[in-house]
């Protein structure tokens, strides 16, 4: 980037910094406890959290990586952009309402009040931190591939920007901070993607058909059907992993306890739905303008993963200035969400596993908030260093990693803690382990890690999200496993799941408790 580029990257940068450090400082003041910290004191409105919820998914990998994908590939992205619409629905009719009538700050409580066992706390801890660590490593990766091209640090440095902002939004602020960085990046994200849609439309007077023409004349007609990239199979598991994973990860359950009740959580889910929907059908859109304007080389010349494919079409349309805007905000859309990553992974050290297995469910107010604030530090820090090993990476198709593990090991135990009566401790824990170890093993020997990562002619498997082979294993050994082991508290406590939950699967009877 020339001077004036970077003055005007630097001028967008600095204005948003000073509104979100004003809005931590302003959050920092209410920010005292543990519920506060996690949980926003559960005063978040509908409006507020579905924006909130669209912005916690739609980061780096949504925005720069499926803009990228289309960019390359074309229609190969549109498999990911309907995944990631139809993985929110599905959310809303299994987890929106169960998880806030019956959780505290994370899903682990949900199964750990199935159970009666606060060990299992300690499983899903080392599930969700896998599953944190692997999606905050790799939306660290693509905010610092952006800060490397705005200002021209070398990508340690840009990484480590990205990360000593992140621990003051967190570490201060917590989740009310976090939820107004997601609010005002949301608004900026969608403005410059509306921006950005409409200057390849005027260039091709304001034909969307024209666009696409001029994509395939540069891509071949090829991008405009399915397999650009990718065969048939190795999509379906990649969408596959896409929906199962994103109903389940961490950072997105945690926000249905950021809302004073059940009935708030399903309506904000509405409006992320909206948002989310339309957003990503304007990434892939946007990625064949991209194509269509400057070309696949020219997006390969500056990021083999495509991820700098939208601050190259803002320098195209408009010079420095533009550039520095957009690529502020993209640095916006990443930052905001490896807040709320963050904050997962700290609830999932403090919660769950000191509180819940350490502390044996002893509660202590001051002890977990300074526990929380000492586990933001530690994973921000190993989230600095394991984004170091990841440059020229494509974010959103590396994130699928965190995707599959989620599929693979929270989405059937939490899924069959609350509609499956025959759940056992055991059981869960069997599909826990069983869902992890096949996950990481099938990911090892796929395309993303044997030739993406480590650079090597071919995978030992082709599939390069093996959630379609780890999810049914998972579903199947919990349900083995529960069926040969004692049930206990843990079935005599499913009417009453069920009840709070104000689901109605499960037939009511006169002991069974409101939801709190």
């Amino acid at each position: 980037m020339n001077g004036a580029g970077t003055q005007s990257a630097i001028f967008f940068f600095l204005l948003f910094i000073v509104a979100t450090l004003a809005i931590t400082w302003w959050a920092a003041r209410r920010t005292h406890t543990t519920d506060a910290f996690f949980a926003a004191g559960h005063r978040i409105t509908t409006a507020q959290n579905g924006f909130a919820l669209a912005g916690d998914f739609i980061a780096g990998s949504a925005f720069l990586g499926v803009t990228g994908i289309a960019a390359l590939s074309g229609f190969d992205a549109l498999v990911f952009a309907v995944a990631m619409t139809v993985a929110w629905p599905l959310m809303l009719f299994l987890f929106a309402e169960p998880l806030r009538a019956l959780g505290k700050y994370t899903f682990a409580d949900v199964i750990e009040h199935r159970l009666g066992n606060s060990s299992i706390k300690g499983w899903t801890a080392l599930v969700t931190m896998v599953s944190i660590f692997t999606i905050l490593t790799f939306q660290m990766a693509g905010a610092g591939a952006v800060i490397k091209l705005l200002f021209g640090f070398s990508y340690a440095m840009s990484v480590t920007v990205i990360g000593v902002f992140m621990l003051v939004y967190v570490l201060f602020g917590g989740m009310i901070a976090t939820t107004w960085v997601q609010i005002i990046k949301m608004v900026l994200l969608l403005f410059v993607t509306i921006l950005l849609i409409g200057l390849v439309l005027a260039n091709y007077g304001y034909s969307p058909a024209a666009v696409l023409e001029a994509a395939a004349k540069r891509g071949g007609e090829k991008v405009l059907g399915p397999g650009g990239s990718m065969n048939a199979l190795q999509l379906f598991s990649l969408g596959f992993s896409t929906t199962i994973g994103v109903t389940s990860l961490p950072q997105i359950l945690l926000r249905f306890y950021t809302v004073p009740d059940p009935g708030v959580a399903r309506r904000s889910l509405l409006v992320a739905c909206v948002i989310i929907g339309l957003s990503v059908l304007a990434f892939v859109f946007l990625g064949y303008g991209i194509m269509a304007v400057l070309g696949q080389d020219a997006v390969r010349a500056v990021d083999r993963g495509g991820n700098m494919a939208v601050p190259l079409l803002a320098d195209h349309f408009g010079g420095p200035i533009l550039l520095g805007f957009v690529g502020a905000v993209c640095f916006a859309t990443i930052l905001a969400a490896v807040c709320g990553i963050l904050l997962a992974g700290s609830a999932a050290l403090a919660h769950d596993f000191w509180i819940g297995v350490v502390r044996g469910g002893r509660e202590n107010e001051k002890e977990e908030f300074l526990v929380a604030r000492l586990s933001t530090l530690f994973l921000c820090l190993g989230g600095v260093a394991l984004a170091i090993m990841v440059e020229g990476q494509n974010i959103f198709v590396l994130s699928s990693i965190s995707a599959t593990i989620a599929a693979s090991t929270i989405f059937p135990a939490l899924i069959l803690s609350i509609y499956w009566r025959g759940l056992t401790y055991a059981g869960t824990v069997a599909g826990l382990i069983v869902g992890l170890v096949a996950g990481l093993a099938l990911l090892y020997m796929g395309p993303l890690v044997q030739m993406q990562m480590l650079g090597r002619a071919a995978p030992m498997i082709t599939l390069a999200a093996p959630a379609i082979i780890t999810t049914p294993l998972s579903f199947f050994v919990i349900w083995i496993v529960s069926l040969m082991t004692s049930r206990g508290v843990a079935f005599e406590r499913f009417e009453e799941i069920a009840n709070r939950s104000g689901a109605g699967w499960a037939d009511a009877g006169p002991e069974a408790q409101p939801a709190e």
